[in-house]
């Protein structure tokens, strides 16, 4: 029914909870440490180390190549390709806590024949410096004839620091990083002048409690706003195209993706979406499951890649996580909905009709008495987009989601709509 999402090492599977004894009034949490950084701007990617690449007009771009990689692509028919490569490193972020978690995300044009890989190394609790792990190997196209690669993360990186979960960071049980850095790889195929841009990249970075409850969040200002998000329900497309995840009834973070996308009027044109059977409604969400295809992890449901292909829409685009659903209503006030991560048991969210060990759904408004307004493309597990759309009670849903994922949403928005005032420790 929904993307096969493993969840990180802080949260240990579906916590089940009696909706009986979720408190309305609770001893304040733990502190959670969440953070932002990002590199969007000619400054920015100035201020870091590059190797081949030039910045210019706020983007980092390939410019001479500085060396070159045969890469087989493990999707592929077995052949290596040559790629040239250059590269950029990030500065050196200090985020005051010991992180456990870090997920970085990107906005990025790779014209046919180029990609990018994101990494991340740090420096542990004992003081040593991580190797770089990789985050993602990402190409907006599939023109694999043309030097495109299979869009991947990557398995098996596991050390006695920490590994990566498809596309998160966890440290080992126990260990943490006091500082990373992000490293940006460019490459082509040898041989061309193809040239791949990177507008922005940056990471959330998280240490956060064991809670298996939190209290019910006070009211941001966002009760009785509700945006005009398009609904779009993942189980009309059951048995679409299974070669991406079995086909729509695991496309619930692409189903989400595409809402917001149209939401903005940034969704595929109808030349675009030609190649999906005529007789499939909605081929906006078929576009998008293919365009988010994670090939290793076999699934709709990398988190980065879904903002990835936002941003190819001419949308900035981030993945992050958040504190309570009063920083979420900040979001609303600002007209940008959200896509949020949950798990549940069937019983721990009235209405919703079915349980889940990882989902994804559209924030689009709250209630006049504060309980959320939602784009669920599970629809109740009906087979209609007039069943999306639907509210799940305010400490229902926090707690399907903060404890679950950490609170991860998709924040997705026009580069000239301004995001909401940052907090004191800054999440986006």
């Amino acid at each position: 029914m929904t993307a096969r999402r493993p969840l990180a090492a802080l949260i240990t599977g579906v916590v089940t909870l009696s909706l009986l004894t979720v408190p309305s009034v609770a001893a304040p949490p733990q502190q959670r440490e969440i953070t932002y950084r990002t590199w969007t701007s000619s400054a920015d990617f100035l201020s870091g180390t590059r190797s081949g690449t030039t910045v210019a007009g706020g983007a980092l771009r390939f410019g001479s190549a500085t060396g070159t990689t045969s890469y087989v692509d493990p999707f592929g028919d077995g052949s290596a390709k040559t790629y040239e490569q250059a590269s950029w490193v990030s500065p050196e972020v200090r985020p005051g806590y010991g992180l456990t978690e870090l997920v970085a995300s990107w906005n990025a044009t790779t014209p046919a024949g180029t990609w990018v890989e994101i990494a991340m190394s740090g420096r542990s609790d004992e003081g040593t410096t991580t190797k770089w792990y990789v985050l993602g190997r990402w190409n907006h196209g599939d023109d694999t004839a043309a030097g495109d690669i299979h869009r991947t993360s990557v398995a098996g990186q596991g050390d006695t620091t920490g590994n990566v979960s498809v596309d998160t960071f966890v440290a080992r049980a126990g260990r943490s990083l006091d500082r990373w850095r992000l490293k940006v790889t460019l490459y082509r195929l040898a041989g061309t002048k193809k040239v791949p841009v990177v507008q922005s990249v940056g990471a959330m970075a998280s240490r956060l409690p064991a809670d298996e409850t939190v209290p019910v969040s006070p009211g941001g200002g966002a009760w009785g706003r509700v945006l005009d998000v398009p609904t779009y329900s993942q189980e009309t497309h059951i048995g679409h195209y299974p070669q991406w995840d079995g086909g729509g009834e695991a496309w619930c973070s692409a189903t989400s993706t595409a809402m917001v996308l149209d939401y903005y009027r940034r969704g595929p044109t109808p030349a675009e979406t030609a190649w999906v059977d005529p007789a499939d409604a909605d081929p906006q969400v078929d576009h998008s499951a293919r365009s988010v295809f994670d090939y290793k992890y076999d699934g709709a449901g990398n988190w980065p890649f879904n903002t990835a292909y936002a941003a190819t829409r001419g949308l900035d685009a981030f993945v992050t996580r958040l504190r309570s659903l009063t920083e979420a209503e900040q979001f609303i006030k600002a007209g940008i909905p959200l896509v949020a991560s949950l798990s549940f048991e069937k019983d721990e969210l009235p209405g919703a009709g079915y349980g889940t060990n990882g989902h994804l759904m559209v924030i689009v408004g709250f209630t006049t008495t504060g309980d959320v307004v939602v784009n669920d493309p599970a629809s109740h597990l009906i087979k209609s987009n007039d069943e999306v759309r639907t509210v799940y009670n305010r400490a229902a849903f926090e707690n399907a989601w903060i404890p679950h994922s950490g609170g991860l949403v998709y924040v997705i928005h026009p580069s000239g709509k301004r995001l909401p005032p940052k907090t004191h420790q800054a999440n986006w």
